[in-house]
């Protein structure tokens, strides 16, 4: 208890596990060692039905999780990319089917190369919507000598020296490399940096406060430390990617800015460049919260707007959330929109036609039209197996749409 005296009554009340409808749920994936420990939100149009956390936001000191701890998010990023691209899709900026290089010239003249190594000019220039999908055929970002840095026009422009991998349009690649291509449209038609974009119209007015590229010390003592297997994959335990780096080695990197040591413990010493350089992957690199995301996914629940304030018209959201590849496919139970995941079955849980994205570490959000949910689940764990996600994914969804969906039980009040 005596642990426990030093936070305020505000912050202890973060820790209370109130028992509600989903606790059980979230209780087992920890007792089942799925996570060290994890976050919900389930939320309708006006507001939030459920938030609740189970386990320990650090397996190594066993510090309880936090409704408000902090996650890396991910690939979550590419769907908060993709609204603030639609943004500018409203505004008449720009289209999705304009071609890349109208932005961007570097992406002028680029080739596609053949099996045999041939190169040849493709059919049409790569499009905004091909980047924003995933099927422009642009170099992977895991592509042997790709050497990124930390500046977005730089990688970007690195990007298309490559030649593209396949005709624009024909198949279907995940791509970071495309998203964040996006991004650097984003800078370039609006005037400021990708991440003073995302701050001014997004997380500002959206009182998003702690989605960030950079969690600062406060922030840092929230954050939810990374679990995986241990070595005989019965149990989990903490990751710590930083033990061999002496402090004054990430001092030199960041060039002075100060990093929270729980970052590059989670992350890797190397995220100190991204802070010397305020550096942000528009394809994969925000924090957030489960409250954060919760609100950002109930703007787009709402049809693009939250307390009275239009962020994107509803022509837009149903663009973004609706599927953008054509007739190339992706996968039989999903398909892709605008920096977006879209569901093609109710397996899940969530109706098919479900709008969201996953992050790497097992983060998801959800927006299910027909059953009027928001659905957030967020933990941070590596090497979790097909059928463990089966059963978090699954296990959770399902008993938020039992509880709270328009065709379940009606919401606690």
């Amino acid at each position: 208890m005596k642990k426990f005296a030093i936070f305020s009554v505000l912050a202890f009340a973060s820790f209370s596990h109130a028992e509600g409808p989903l606790q059980p749920v979230l209780q087992s994936f920890v007792d089942k060692h799925l996570v060290p420990g994890v976050v919900t939100l389930v939320a309708s149009k006006d507001k939030v039905l459920d938030l609740d956390s189970a386990g320990y936001a650090s397996l190594a000191s066993k510090t309880p999780m936090r409704k408000d701890a902090v996650f890396w998010i991910a690939s979550m990023s590419k769907s908060l990319t993709g609204a603030a691209l639609m943004m500018l899709v409203d505004e008449g900026k720009v289209s999705l089917d304009d071609a890349v290089e109208k932005y961007l010239p570097a992406f002028k003249g680029q080739q596609v190369k053949t099996a045999d190594g041939a190169l040849h000019p493709p059919k049409h220039p790569i499009t905004v919507r091909e980047v924003m999908c995933h099927t422009s055929g642009l170099v992977l970002a895991n592509e042997k000598g790709l050497k990124k840095t930390q500046s977005l026009k730089e990688n970007v422009a690195l990007f298309a020296s490559y030649p593209l991998r396949q005709e624009p349009g024909t198949k279907y690649e995940y791509n970071n490399c495309g998203i964040d291509t996006g991004g650097r449209i984003i800078e370039v038609l609006s005037g400021l940096t990708y991440s003073e974009f995302m701050q001014k119209r997004l997380f500002d007015p959206m009182a998003m406060k702690d989605t960030t590229f950079w969690p600062n010390e406060e922030q840092a003592s929230r954050l939810a430390h990374t679990a995986r297997f241990t070595a005989d994959k019965k149990d989990l335990e903490e990751i710590k990617q930083d033990k061999d780096v002496e402090q004054r080695i990430i001092d030199k990197w960041s060039e002075g800015v100060q990093v929270p040591r729980a970052v590059t413990a989670d992350m890797g010493a190397g995220v100190a460049f991204n802070y010397a350089k305020h550096f942000g992957e528009p394809a994969g690199g925000f924090y957030s919260t489960a409250a954060d995301v919760g609100t950002f996914c109930r703007m787009l629940l709402n049809g693009g707007t939250l307390d009275g304030k239009r962020y994107l018209s509803e022509k837009a959201v149903k663009q973004l959330s609706s599927i953008q590849t054509g007739e190339t496919p992706v996968s039989p139970d999903s398909a892709y929109g605008v920096g977006f995941s879209i569901k093609l079955t109710d397996e899940e849980g969530p109706s098919a036609g479900s709008f969201g994205h996953r992050g790497a570490r097992r983060t998801a959000m959800w927006i299910d039209p027909i059953n009027e949910l928001v659905m957030v689940i967020l933990v941070e764990r590596f090497d979790m197996t097909g059928e463990e996600q089966k059963v978090m994914y699954g296990g959770f969804m399902k008993a938020a749409v039992t509880a709270f969906g328009k065709a379940g039980k009606q919401p606690r009040q």
